[in-house]
């Protein structure tokens, strides 16, 4: 199969993504096997939310896999286009006149406070973008971003993509050796940290950890520092490119110093724009490659259509706030590039939800007058674990008209909570939460938003928690058997998505190889060659057609020849009283081939209970929850479950430390501290199962 163009249709576009009435666009009817060209149409129409430098012509192609070369797929969009992400983002709303408007509610954890608006930010990504050029940064140099979640963040994020040069945030909280493999990775020229970052109520040194990761063999020449807390610092003052500064130099004599006139350039729609890394706990991360023009589409337009009010007349009162931290991709596309590509006003914040005190959301969310609340399922289970009498009365939460979850399909305890509890002031004629919930369902490789309900479509008596319904337009997915054949109703199968959105990852940075290996050659034939991406994920489709996340393919647990659901048996868990989140992970038995185990982090009345009455209880509770087949073999307790800064359960990481195996890279975790003491606990347990040594 040989490469497949479409050409542009033609959209006028509209003069401001906050006027388009995105709820009233014709959505393509992707169950017709014949509606390829509506669905290009629709991105095409799409793409006309931003500014082009030069319109593009030709909408996608499309080059299948090649499984002989062991090559992904060559998809393009909108690539004889010219755009710039930065004038995206901040300049064309000041030139339509909403310069006066705060792009950013910025809260730091100490308590310091800043509105910025569109005119400002303007101005601080203009200084930015002329000291990068000054370090001698160019179009197509990596940059590697080494900050919490700061205004300067972003203001070096969109500096980044508006000289063209390539970025990769690292989660603050990451170690030296996570942040040097990807400074390594991406050969980077540039590294931006600070001295130190407010982190659970203390100031937290970081520096030490960058001048760790730029210590081996890499390509970096200075070392960009931000003063945040005022933590002494180490200095190296080497002139590694011969430019006259030394490798390390101050945000402040370099940024805050610069003109804050700036002239842009535009660049091809396909340039790169980031490199975002997966985590996980097998084989080093993967750097997925996003591109600049289909990225932004993507990121735009699901904005509006999932978060921004349906009447555009309304949406000056919008005030969104993801709550991920900046260098997740969610927080790439729903807390930079979407608002900030649509002219929207949100909240970042710097530190955790339980500092000073565990309402700091609410008072974030009543001061602001939050409207969207998009955050993780964890992050809500531990909200139900510190109010489990409901949140106070104290807090002002009338604005809030729309939750959202990510990361994994909300377990239905903590969706009713949420809709309950934050939705408090949303209820139906009946006397039933009625906040519009969107359980979003996506990837670090598909950039955007695949798989979600409709915000305001979702009739309240059909509300399905943990459901993530159906497609968004312009993608189409299928749950198949391992021979790509559909599953049957509420049969689990894989998830693949069969057609991709333009903000899908091209290729993995420096290593094309596992990104067909990882994501095309299980399916590449399917479609007589064109190929379907392998998302990882288990699902199945109810009588309704719509869609259910099951957990990663590989934390399915086959049991005696059943296969159970690693989260139907954590969400089950989750509805007792006495467990605040559970993590379920298939083990070694010898007997069944797999067993179920759970490791459970307990409410405060669990911690009081003794374990010889509470746990037997709680395999109890799965079986009748369930049925007896999925009632775990052992229920450990535990701090802490490891979690991916997406708030990923990692099952296959439990099941190592309860094995006994070997730990893969756990340094891309958000609470990787909590690895030695499950590892200890188990020890303790001897769960390490006894396996009989192979004879000749």
């Amino acid at each position: 199969m040989g490469l497949n163009t479409h050409a542009a249709a033609a959209h006028a576009r509209t003069p401001h993504p906050l006027e388009a009435d995105v709820h009233a666009w014709d959505e393509p009817d992707l169950t017709d096997d014949t509606a390829e060209a509506a669905r290009l149409d629709f991105w095409a129409r799409a793409a006309g939310l931003l500014d082009w430098g030069t319109p593009f012509r030709t909408t996608h192609s499309w080059t299948p896999p090649d499984s002989e070369a062991k090559r992904g797929p060559d998809m393009r969009w909108f690539e004889d286009g010219r755009l710039n992400a930065a004038v995206n983002c901040v300049d064309r709303h000041v030139q339509a006149g909403r310069g006066d408007v705060v792009a950013l509610h910025f809260e730091g954890e100490p308590g310091d406070r800043e509105d910025v608006t569109y005119a400002d930010l303007q101005e601080r990504v203009n200084r930015a973008a002329n000291a990068l050029e000054s370090l001698g940064v160019t179009q197509g140099d990596r940059v590697v971003i080494y900050l919490p979640v700061l205004v300067e963040t972003i203001v070096i994020t969109l500096a980044c993509a508006r000289i063209g040069a390539v970025h990769s945030l690292v989660f603050g909280g990451f170690s030296a050796e996570a942040l040097q493999f990807r400074v390594e990775d991406t050969g980077a020229k540039l590294l931006v940290t600070t001295d130190g970052q407010f982190r659970r109520g203390r100031a937290v040194p970081v520096k030490e950890n960058a001048d760790a990761a730029v210590a081996g063999e890499n390509q970096i020449e200075h070392v960009l520092v931000l003063r945040r807390t005022g933590s002494e610092v180490s200095w190296t003052s080497e002139d590694l490119n011969g430019d006259g500064l030394g490798r390390d130099v101050w945000w402040h004599q370099i940024v805050d110093t610069a003109s804050a006139q700036h002239e842009p350039q535009f660049f091809e729609a396909e340039t790169p724009l980031f490199i975002m890394y997966t985590s996980g706990t097998t084989g080093k991360p993967k750097g997925l490659v996003h591109t600049t023009g289909g990225y932004l589409t993507g990121a735009v337009y699901s904005y509006l259509r999932l978060f921004a009010h349906p009447d555009p007349d309304q949406r000056d009162a919008d005030v969104h706030w993801c709550t991920a931290d900046l260098a997740w991709v969610t927080a790439h596309t729903y807390e930079m590039y979407g608002p900030l590509g649509a002219g929207a006003t949100q909240v970042i914040y710097e530190g955790v939800p339980n500092v000073p005190h565990a309402g700091r959301h609410f008072e974030i969310i009543q001061r602001h007058r939050v409207t969207s609340y998009y955050t993780a399922p964890t992050l809500v289970r531990s909200l139900m674990g510190w109010w489990p009498s409901g949140i106070p009365a104290e807090y002002d939460l009338s604005s809030i008209r729309l939750g959202g979850t990510v990361g994994e399909a909300v377990n239905p305890e903590a969706a009713d909570w949420l809709r309950r509890e934050v939705g408090r002031d949303s209820i139906a004629a009946d006397g039933t939460p009625a906040l519009p919930l969107v359980d979003t369902w996506w990837q670090s490789e598909s950039g955007s938003t695949v798989l979600s309900p409709r915000p305001e479509q979702r009739d309240p008596s059909r509300f399905k928690p943990g459901s993530v319904a159906q497609e968004m337009p312009g993608w189409k997915t299928a749950v198949v058997d391992e021979l790509g054949t559909p599953t049957g109703t509420d049969v689990q199968g894989n998830i693949v998505v069969t057609r991709t959105g333009p903000s899908m990852a091209r290729t993995v940075w420096g290593n094309p190889e596992r990104f067909y290996t990882s994501y095309w050659e299980k399916y590449a034939q399917a479609e007589g060659g064109r190929g379907w991406f392998l998302a990882g994920d288990g699902a199945r489709r109810d009588a309704d057609e719509d869609i259910w996340i099951l957990g990663r393919i590989d934390d399915a647990i086959n049991v005696s020849g059943h296969l159970l659901s690693t989260i139907e048996i954590e969400s089950a868990l989750v509805t007792h009283p006495d467990v605040v989140e559970a993590g379920v992970a298939p083990c070694y038995d010898a007997t069944t081939g797999h067993a179920a185990v759970a490791f459970v982090v307990l409410s405060s009345s669990g911690q009081q209970r003794s374990e010889e009455e509470l746990l037997p209880e709680l395999r109890a509770h799965v079986g009748e929850v369930i049925g007896p087949v999925a009632k775990p073999r052992m229920v450990i307790p535990v701090p802490e479950v490891p979690k991916t800064r997406s708030g990923k359960i990692m099952r296959r990481l439990l099941t190592q430390l309860h094995d006994g195996e070997t730990l893969g890279d756990t340094t891309s975790l958000q609470n990787e501290p909590c690895v030695p003491q499950i590892q200890q606990i188990c020890q303790d347990l001897k769960t390490a199962p006894q396996r009989e040594e192979a004879t000749a």
